[in-house]
């Protein structure tokens, strides 16, 4: 009798595990789309076909924790291909190198994922919305790689003053994750874009932000 009722057990939990999934893509897009705010979990459960209202409650918790594991589902392969690339970089004191480390790990990703995608989309807007954006810091800075290729750059840019050091930092950060996004939108919109390629892309984003951190820093008057 135990033996039989094993079967039932794996069905329902592979009903389950693809429930979450297609929650997490639903909800992805349509934050993406839309904004964190102006989703509630209960229009994720509707447009992910669930009866039951409060299907995103009962498969993650509050929406918090629905944002965390959609967070959490696309670090993982971006952590692995970060950890690839600083094996290769090494110690390195060529700035390249390192804002490589930053940039293509997520391209990547994002070229794998076909097209379209929303996760550059996503990231864009819980970077702009107040309620979630300690949530997108709180999960970059539990990443080893992403601290390692942090002070990987504050090595090589060690001349820069820190208040510089921190503004472009800042400036960067949002250089990176808004072309991100609006070269997805475009892809998603079947619009033309700057670049054929995420690779290109790369190196375009790549070269930008070589720039800016080497730029020379005007003295104050």
């Amino acid at each position: 009798m135990t033996g039989r009722a094993v079967p039932g057990r794996a069905v329902r939990a592979d009903r389950a595990s693809a429930t979450r999934e297609l929650i997490l893509v639903t909800a992805e897009r349509l934050f993406a789309e839309h904004g964190l705010a102006a989703v509630s979990n209960r229009q994720v459960s509707e447009a992910a076909g669930q009866g039951n209202n409060a299907a995103v409650g009962y498969h993650f918790g509050t929406k918090t924790d629905l944002v965390r594991a959609i967070v959490r589902k696309h670090t993982a392969p971006i952590e692995e291909l970060r950890t690839r690339m600083l094996a290769e970089v090494g110690d390195s004191t060529d700035v390249r190198g390192w804002v490589a480390c930053l940039v293509r790990p997520v391209t990547e990703h994002l070229a794998a994922l076909g097209s379209p995608t929303w996760f550059a989309r996503f990231n864009a807007q819980m970077m702009t919305d107040p309620a979630f954006r300690a949530t997108m810091v709180e999960e970059a800075l539990s990443s080893p790689s992403l601290r390692r290729i942090v002070d990987g750059l504050g090595d090589c840019l060690a001349e820069l003053p820190p208040p510089v050091r921190a503004e472009r930092g800042d400036m960067a950060r949002q250089l990176m994750v808004h072309s991100y996004a609006e070269r997805e939108r475009a892809l998603a919109e079947g619009l033309p874009t700057p670049r054929a390629s995420w690779d290109e892309a790369a190196t375009g984003l790549i070269d930008a932000i070589v720039g800016l951190w080497t730029a020379p820093v005007t003295p104050h008057r």
